[in-house]
This record gives C-alpha cells, sequence and structure tokens, in this order.
C-alpha cells in the first residue's frame, strides 16, 4: 500500500494549494518554443567579430577638417578647393602588435587612421604614428607581423624573434630607432603626430601629377613616458588611451592637428638619390618642405563604439578624384589586403554599413552576398551589370586620372642589395641629445633582455654602421 506524501515548507508546515502549485511550475523544464530565450542566447553567441589582425586594439572619434590654405594647383579634390571649406571625419587610433584586451600606453607603434566623408565619395588615408616603417616590400609583412605577436608554444611576446628578424633585416632600423627612442609610447592619441607614411599622388585639373607625402602635426605637443611610468600606468588601468581621449572631448578640449603635405613633381622622382616610394625613407624637408593645408579636430565621441568605431573600415583603395597612389610596393600590397580583410572580417558589403557608406550619392554593381541589405542603382532590376541599355550608372570620364609614369625593373626589392638602410637612421640618432641617445640605448637593452647572443651581436653590426657611437651606447647599455 503507497502512503501519501505531503509536501511541507522548512518548518514543517503543509504547503497551500497555491504553494504546491508554484513548486512543481518551479521545477518544470525550459523548453525550446521559449524562442525569446533562444533567440536571446543565438544573438551573443554572435556578438563577436574577428578582431583585425593588426591594429586591434584602437580607440576614436569623430570630427572636422577644416581647409586653411589654398594647394588647388595641385590636386583637384573637391575637399580641398575652397579655403575654410569643412568635411566631416571619423577617426580610430591604434597599437599594431597587442590584441583587443592589451594595453594602451605599450611601447609599438600607433596607427593614425581617418576617413573623409567627401562630395565626391570617402576618402581613407590610414597610416601611423611615424613616417616610416619596419618594412619597404609588403611581401615581408605578415613575417613581421609574426613577429610581434605570440609565439607559438610559449603564447607569449617573444624579443627573440623581433630581434632575430629586425637583425636579419636591416631596412627596419629607421623605424626601430624611433620606436625605442623617447617616440616610441606617446603619453595618449592626442600628444603624437599622424603620418600617411607613404607616398600618394595628387593630380590636378591640368592632368599634372605630383607625388605627395601627408604630416598630422599635433597641437597639444609632444608628451611620451619612459618604460617606468608606462609600467605603472598599466599597473592602474589597461584603458589609458580611452579614457584620455574620451575624457578631453567630453570636457570639450577639442584635440587638434594640422595637416601639412610635401610635394615632389612627378619628374623630380627620378633625380632624387633616394628611392622617394621607399616606405622606410623620408623626404628631407630642406628638399621637400612642409606646406600648410588645413586643420583636424575631434570634437565627438561615438554614441556606440561597436558601431562607430569596430566598425569603421579603413582602407588606402579608397580615394576620391585628385587623390591617387605611387609605385611604393608596400602601398600596392595594402591597396588589397585592407580592403580583403574587412571582408573576411566584417562581411561582403561592409562598406555599406552606415559608418563606411558615404555621404555622396553611391552607384555600383556589387550584386548578392551575405548581408545585401541595399538597394543601388536606384532599384533598376534590369541595371545589374556593365554596360547596359537600361539607365545603370556609368563612370563620369571627365575625372579620369592622368596615366602614372613608372619606370624600373618588375621585382621585389630582396632581390637588391645595394640600397643605403643606415644614413637616414644614423641622421635620427645624431639629432638626439645626450638624454634621448642615453633612454634610447637604455630602452634597446630593456628589449633585448633574453635575446640570443648572437642575434644581438648581429643587430649592434646595423647600429655601428648607423653611428659608431649608437652601437657602442648599446653595448655599454647591455654591459658587452
Amino acid at each position: 500500500m503507497k502512503t501519501k506524501k505531503t509536501l511541507t515548507t522548512s518548518a514543517g508546515a503543509p504547503l497551500s494549494s497555491n504553494q504546491h502549485s508554484q513548486t512543481v511550475g518551479e521545477k518544470g523544464p525550459v523548453m525550446l518554443q521559449d524562442y525569446k530565450l533562444l533567440e536571446k542566447l543565438a544573438h551573443q553567441n554572435r556578438e563577436r567579430i574577428p578582431e583585425r589582425v593588426v591594429h586591434a586594439k584602437g580607440w576614436g572619434a569623430h570630427g572636422t577638417f577644416t581647409v586653411t590654405h589654398d594647394i588647388s594647383k595641385y590636386t583637384r579634390a573637391k575637399l580641398f578647393d575652397t579655403v575654410g571649406k569643412k568635411t566631416e571625419v571619423i577617426s580610430r587610433f591604434s597599437t599594431v602588435a597587442g590584441e583587443l584586451g592589451a594595453a594602451d600606453a605599450e611601447r609599438d607603434v600607433r596607427g593614425f587612421s581617418l576617413k573623409f566623408y567627401t562630395e565626391e565619395g570617402n576618402w581613407d588615408l590610414v597610416g601611423n604614428n611615424t613616417p616610416v616603417f619596419f618594412i619597404r616590400d609588403g611581401y615581408k609583412f605578415p613575417d613581421f607581423i609574426r613577429t610581434q605577436k605570440r609565439h607559438p608554444r610559449t603564447n607569449m611576446r617573444s624579443a627573440t624573434a623581433m630581434w632575430d628578424f629586425w637583425s636579419q633585416v636591416p631596412e627596419s632600423l629607421h623605424q626601430v630607432t624611433i620606436l625605442m627612442s623617447d617616440r616610441g609610447i606617446p603619453q595618449s592619441p592626442m600628444n603624437m603626430n599622424g603620418y600617411g607614411s607613404h607616398t600618394f599622388s595628387f593630380w590636378n585639373k591640368d592632368g599634372e601629377r605630383f607625388w605627395v607625402k601627408f604630416h598630422f602635426k599635433n597641437q597639444q605637443g609632444h608628451k611620451h613616458f619612459t618604460n617606468e611610468e608606462a609600467e605603472q600606468l598599466i599597473g592602474k588601468t589597461r584603458e589609458s588611451y580611452q579614457e584620455a581621449l574620451y575624457g578631453a572631448i567630453e570636457n570639450g578640449n577639442f584635440p587638434k592637428w594640422t595637416l601639412k603635405i610635401q610635394v615632389m613633381p612627378e619628374a623630380d622622382a627620378e633625380k632624387v638619390p633616394y628611392n622617394p616610394f621607399d616606405l622606410t625613407k623620408v623626404w628631407p624637408h630642406a628638399d621637400y618642405p612642409l606646406i600648410e593645408v588645413g586643420e583636424l579636430e575631434l570634437n565627438r565621441n561615438a554614441d556606440n563604439y561597436f558601431s562607430e568605431i569596430e566598425l569603421a573600415a579603413y582602407s588606402p583603395s579608397n580615394v576620391v578624384p585628385g587623390i591617387g597612389f605611387s609605385p611604393d610596393k608596400v602601398l600596392q600590397a595594402r591597396i588589397f589586403s585592407y580592403a580583403d580583410a574587412h571582408r573576411y572580417r566584417i562581411g561582403t558589403h561592409y562598406e555599406a554599413l552606415p559608418i563606411n557608406r558615404p555621404k555622396s550619392e553611391v552607384n555600383h554593381y556589387h550584386k548578392d552576398g551575405s548581408m545585401r541589405f541595399f538597394d543601388n542603382n536606384e532599384g533598376n532590376p534590369n541595371a545589374y551589370y556593365e554596360p547596359n541599355s537600361f539607365n545603370g550608372p556609368v563612370e563620369d570620364k571627365s575625372v579620369e586620372e592622368p596615366p602614372m609614369k613608372v619606370s624600373g625593373d618588375i621585382n621585389r626589392y630582396e632581390f637588391k642589395d645595394n640600397i643605403d638602410d643606415y644614413t637616414q637612421p644614423g641622421n635620427l640618432f645624431r639629432m638626439f641629445d645626450e638624454g634621448q641617445r642615453n633612454r634610447l640605448f637604455s630602452n634597446i637593452a630593456a628589449a633585448m633582455d633574453g635575446v640570443p647572443r648572437e642575434i644581438i651581436e648581429r643587430q649592434l653590426v646595423h647600429f655601428d654602421k648607423a653611428d659608431p657611437a649608437y652601437g657602442a651606447g648599446v653595448r655599454k647599455a647591455l654591459g658587452i
């Protein structure tokens, strides 16, 4: 005979019928028919997109570019055609090597990217806070970046990998010298310059081409951390750049940069004693002085970091009439790789997202693919190929870029061994005062901690060739 069990409370009193029904209900299952639960969980599983392979950790804001000087004799680009003209901008600054969770105040090169929403479409200037880079050939870029990322066995950064690469790629010395100097850890995005770094080109209404370099000079003053100051700051916060940039704009202290350019007549490229398209070289200011163009001001924080900064997709391939490219081998590689990275990271139609979409009219023949959420070509269902007979958009030939004159063998740089990699780094070293040199030596010695002796000796040869005092100072700091 079965005995009926009476449910009781924790105090032993019998449960009321209402309490009994509540207890039974609480013990019941969650069903797959609870579509609200499933949708919420499924969405959370997909909230993240792949982080950038390079420049993953970034900070940015909205702003305005204002023309202050007339440069219409060099370029027909309409954003520069009138003094006082304003163009909306979205900016993104970043470290190179660190992941999304990395500390802001690391010794690293900083990315400096700007998207100009011009009346002719978007112009993206995607550069760094340095006028040069570690390599002059895009073929070396994946290998260089691997030396900056985590070692496959230890899953930690490898000083050995970095110096092993640099010591066998002497063209890196110019950038290494900048990175290990006082300039290696800017205190904030507002306290660093920005550079297009590459050589680009301007072309005017008369079809004349000029080679050009872009310089954004900060108006807040250059301020940098020492290794010790940066380590102390990282111990307190890993978000120091985000805090500084966001806080300054929220408080109305809008950071500003002055845009200046160097302009080289097209024919001069064959005359100068260096390759003006070599990303490891600068143009002497005495030969090609800075010409002021305008002012960049950042004056509005993003309302949603993900949709306005993380989804912002910059590519050197985004130019407007009057701005063009050059034979710079790394630039040519980036024209492909950046847009391709965005197609992988964000999606086929990443340029249709609100933050990337031009504010001017856009017509194109992109078709189908994932996230095809827009209607192009004014809904004309027959205008999905070109040329067509159904009033589809056509290219404006009146703004066609003039032919680019190119000479030289089709080849990669590494097959040549007669390039001077030491004069410009040596000149930079000789510009430093005694204190700056001593900090450079100390920073290099600290960065070489644990690196095998044979790699150190190989790198020291490059320092010697730039300037004997450079090599001697590093040896003293290393105690060898």
